[in-house]
C-alpha cells in the first residue's frame, strides 16, 4: 500500500471515531465535490480522488456496524457528479479564463493536454476522465467551454461518476472486509489504474502524432 494511502486510510478512521458516520460520509462527498466543482484536485489530487475512496471503502469494511458501503459508494457517485456539473457550467459561463487564471505553467500544460483529450474523444472523455487525476478536474470545465450540448454531457458525467465512484469504492470495502477477494480486489485496483495510465498515455501520443502530423502544413503557410 503506498504510504500516502497508509495514512489517509488511519486519518478517516480516526475521524470516523471522533466524528462518527454522517459527518464521515459528509467528509467524503464534500472532498470529492470539492475535486472538481472548487479545482481542489488541481493541488492535492490524492486527497479527493482514487486515494480517498479506496481509503474510505477500506474503512468501511472494517467498521461495517456503523458504516453502510452502499450509502458511502452511491453518495461519492453523486458527490462526483455534482461537482462535475459545477465545473461543466463554470466553463460554459466563464470561458476560458476560469482556467487561465489556475495556476502556473503545468496547470495551463494540463489545460492543454485535457483540451486535445477532449477534442479525441467526445463523449467518452468524460467518462474516462474520471480515472485520469488531470482529466478529473479539466473534462469538465473544456466541455462546457467547448459548447458540448447538455445532455450528451450530463449522460456522460452520469456513467462516469457513478461508475468510478462506486467501483473503487466498493473495491476498498472488498480489500478489507473479505480475506477471500482481498486480491482480487487488489488486483481490480491495479487493472483500474492501469486503464488510467493507459487512456492518458494514449491521449498524450495521439496529441503527439496529431502535432507532427501539423507541422509540415504550418511550415508550408
Amino acid at each position: 500500500m503506498q504510504p500516502h494511502l497508509s495514512a489517509l486510510d488511519g486519518q478517516l478512521g480516526d475521524f470516523l471515531a471522533s466524528s462518527g458516520p454522517v459527518l464521515f460520509y459528509l467528509a467524503v462527498w464534500g472532498l470529492v465535490f470539492a475535486g472538481t466543482a472548487l479545482f481542489v484536485g488541481v493541488v492535492i489530487p490524492f486527497l479527493t480522488g482514487d486515494s480517498l475512496l479506496f481509503a474510505a471503502g477500506i474503512i468501511a469494511g472494517t467498521a461495517s456496524d456503523h458504516l453502510s458501503i452502499w450509502v458511502l459508494a452511491i453518495g461519492v457517485g453523486a458527490a462526483a457528479f455534482a461537482g462535475d456539473q459545477v465545473g461543466f457550467w463554470y466553463g460554459r459561463r466563464f470561458g476560458k479564463p476560469v482556467l487561465q487564471k489556475r495556476g502556473g505553467a503545468w496547470v495551463q500544460r494540463a489545460v492543454a493536454k485535457t483540451e486535445r483529450f477532449y477534442e479525441l474523444f467526445g463523449w467518452w472523455s468524460v467518462v474516462i476522465g474520471r480515472y485520469i487525476p488531470w482529466g478529473r478536474v479539466f473534462v469538465p470545465p473544456i466541455a462546457g467551454i467547448s459548447r458540448m450540448s447538455y445532455p450528451k454531457f450530463a449522460t456522460a458525467n452520469l456513467v462516469g461518476a457513478f461508475a468510478w465512484g462506486v467501483s473503487i469504492t466498493v473495491i476498498g470495502y472488498f480489500a478489507a472486509s473479505n480475506p477471500q477477494v482481498r486480491v482480487a480486489s487488489y488486483v481490480i485496483a491495479g487493472i483500474v489504474i492501469a486503464i488510467s495510465v493507459i487512456a492518458g498515455i494514449r491521449a498524450w501520443r495521439l496529441d503527439r502524432a496529431g502535432r507532427v502530423a501539423s507541422e509540415p502544413l504550418t511550415e508550408s503557410i
